[in-house]
C-alpha cells in the first residue's frame, strides 16, 4: 500500500479499471468561494492517489476529469453531495455513477444519529480512523505527512464499506430506495452551487 501526491493531474492508467473511490479537501465548506486543493482517488488495490491543485490553478487535469466522467466507473463517494459540488464547479465534470456510504448508512443504520466516517468504518470494518487533520490548511504550499496520510484514509475503506452497506441494503429491501437517492444526488448538488444548499425544495414552507 502506498500513497502518491501528484501535481495538477492523475498520471494516466495507474487505475484498475471499475470502481473507484473520491473524496475532495477544499478550503472551506462554501463551494464557489473555497477552492479545491486536493482529489483523492483509490482503486480498491491498495494504493490512494492524491492531486493536489495550486493556487490559480485552471484545473485542466485531463486524466482525471476523464476517469470522473466515465459513465462505466462507479464513484464511492462518503458524503456525495460536497464532493460533486467541487468536481462539477472546479473540473466542469458531474461524476455519475454514484454510491454514497452516509446516505446508505442513513437509510439502514436507523438505530443510531453517527454516520460519520470514522464511526462507519469502525462499526461496519472494525477499523480506526484519524480524523485530526479534517480541518487544516489544504491550500499550504507542502502538504505534511499527516494531511497526505488523512487524506488517503478518507478513500482507503469505501470500497470495503461499499460491499458490506449493499449487502445490507438488500436485507433490509431498502436498496431501490438507496439507488433512487444516489441518482438525484448530482441535480442536489447542482442546486447547491446555483444557491439552493440551505433550502429544502422538498418542503411545504
Amino acid at each position: 500500500m502506498a500513497v502518491y501526491l501528484h501535481e495538477e493531474d492523475l498520471p494516466g492508467d495507474v487505475l484498475a479499471p471499475g470502481i473507484v473511490a473520491v473524496d475532495t479537501e477544499t478550503m472551506g465548506l462554501v463551494t464557489t468561494r473555497d477552492r479545491l486543493c486536493v482529489v483523492q482517488i483509490a482503486d480498491g488495490q491498495g494504493d490512494e492517489h492524491l492531486v493536489r491543485f495550486a493556487v490559480g490553478s485552471d484545473y485542466a487535469a485531463p486524466n482525471l476529469r476523464a476517469v470522473l466522467a466515465d459513465p462505466s466507473r462507479l464513484k464511492l463517494f462518503h458524503f456525495a453531495r460536497f464532493d460533486l459540488a467541487a468536481i462539477h464547479h472546479y473540473l466542469e465534470v458531474l461524476a455519475t455513477p454514484v454510491f454514497c456510504t452516509k446516505i446508505a448508512s442513513k437509510l439502514i443504520r436507523t438505530y443510531t444519529d453517527r454516520h460519520g466516517l470514522k464511526e462507519l468504518v469502525r462499526e461496519l470494518l472494525g477499523k480506526e480512523m484519524s480524523k485530526q487533520q479534517q480541518s487544516s490548511d489544504w491550500g499550504a504550499p507542502v502538504l505534511s505527512d499527516a494531511q497526505r496520510e488523512y487524506a488517503a484514509s478518507d478513500v482507503r475503506w469505501l470500497h470495503a464499506m461499499h460491499e458490506v452497506l449493499v449487502t445490507r441494503l438488500e436485507r433490509e429491501g431498502r436498496t431501490a430506495w438507496a439507488q433512487s437517492c444516489f441518482d438525484f444526488l448530482p441535480t442536489r448538488a447542482l442546486l447547491d452551487v446555483a444557491g439552493w444548499a440551505d433550502r429544502d425544495i422538498f418542503s411545504h414552507e
